[in-house]
């Protein structure tokens, strides 16, 4: 990817946005919180290997990225597009600067997440205003460049899929058969940009709470890998199917939910179309669970690119027009009404003026070891 018109791209897209808020400035957060490092990123080519950074975007006048001071030697810095500073620290150091500029209305991407509460104390005498919402909306279409990246990103997670699956055997270890899966994704660039997990249970159902793939959890006749890495890219995408040891072995009530997966995988082919809302995507995409008494447990999808979590989420109330190269990740946690069973797939989903593609090939259904 050619870094300068993309960043160039960026920058116009979060400006425009900071000018309908009547910004003075805006502070984007990064952390090495796992899924959290790319919103720096994405407006400087840096990416963050350990503790965090700011990239502060003025109004008018060249962005640049604050680093503590002890993070001078961690990552890469040559890579960074803009000046850095490293001071021991950065929220007194932005506010020394908002004050010689007179900012006095500084938009905040990660305020609720992400910035340490060192730094907010120390930019007491600024109006801060929450601006996660805005920033992910201004970087939600993708340009042809992201889209190159995200596909190469979904090329690596289905393939890495498919060792998960090839590595799968009754009894094995969730950690033994996740380490297979993680050494393809490593290999492949993702470096530590992964995060993985599983969901098991007794008797060919899967328990609805994610899990760390641990060695002492021996995975039985059904499993749910949930599987979430960004390419050498930084893309962030979610591809997964369930896996059982044999054919039928899983319950009916995941036969019946895998019955409504499948009228979700092609409802949401029209759904997700520009000019849609993120709401009415939301309500055809659940009808088929909920008709059947199921409920969701977790967001039915959400944008995603850098960050791996971006708005707007697919979801009740959220009015968000889709547009063309929006990136969803789609992954409805359907949960039986008495909690013990669920079944939880996961796809990453192109949008387009005539409705959604998805971008991995896996076709949706359970996976069964021969």
């Amino acid at each position: 990817m050619e870094l300068e018109p993309e960043l160039a791209r960026r920058f116009a897209n979060v400006r425009a946005a900071m000018a309908e808020r009547e910004l003075d400035a805006l502070i984007v957060s990064g952390s090495e919180y796992t899924g959290f490092e790319g919103s720096v990123t994405y407006l400087s080519g840096f990416q963050i290997v350990h503790r965090y950074a700011y990239v502060v975007v003025p109004g008018d006048g060249d962005a640049f990225i604050v680093f503590p001071s002890e993070a001078r030697y961690v990552g890469e810095h040559g890579t960074a597009a803009l000046a850095q500073v490293f001071v021991d620290r950065p929220g007194t150091y932005i506010a020394e600067q908002a004050r010689g500029a007179g900012w006095r209305r500084v938009g905040v991407y990660g305020l609720d997440y992400v910035m340490s509460v060192r730094d907010y104390a120390a930019l007491d005498s600024l109006e801060l205003v929450p601006f996660d919402v805005e920033f992910d909306h201004a970087r939600a279409v993708k340009s042809d460049a992201e889209l190159e990246s995200v596909r190469e990103s979904v090329r690596i997670n289905e393939e890495g899929f498919e060792v998960f699956f090839a590595a799968y055997d009754q009894g094995s270890s969730a950690a033994e058969v996740m380490a297979a899966a993680e050494d393809f994704f490593v290999a492949q660039g993702c470096g530590r940009l992964t995060m993985n997990m599983v969901l098991t249970g007794p008797n060919g159902k899967a328990l609805p709470e994610f899990k760390i793939a641990r060695k002492d959890e021996l995975l039985g006749d059904f499993v749910l890998p949930s599987l979430e890495v960004a390419g050498p890219g930084m893309h962030w995408v979610e591809v997964s199917r369930a896996i059982a040891s044999g054919a039928g072995v899983w319950s009916a009530a995941t036969a019946e939910m895998m019955d409504a997966y499948a009228e979700y995988y092609e409802t949401a082919r029209g759904a997700m179309r520009a000019g849609a809302t993120a709401h009415d995507v939301h309500r055809a995409v659940a009808r088929g669970f909920l008709g059947r008494g199921y409920f969701l447990g977790h967001v039915t999808g959400h944008s995603i690119g850098m960050t791996m979590i971006e708005h707007p989420k697919i979801g009740e109330g959220i009015d968000t027009e889709l547009a063309e190269n929006m990136v969803f990740s789609m992954h409805p946690h359907a949960i039986a009404p008495d909690g013990d069973d669920c079944l939880y797939m996961q796809d990453t989903w192109l949008v387009t003026a005539d409705g959604g593609v998805p971008l991995a090939r896996l076709p949706m259904q359970i996976y069964v070891k021969a």
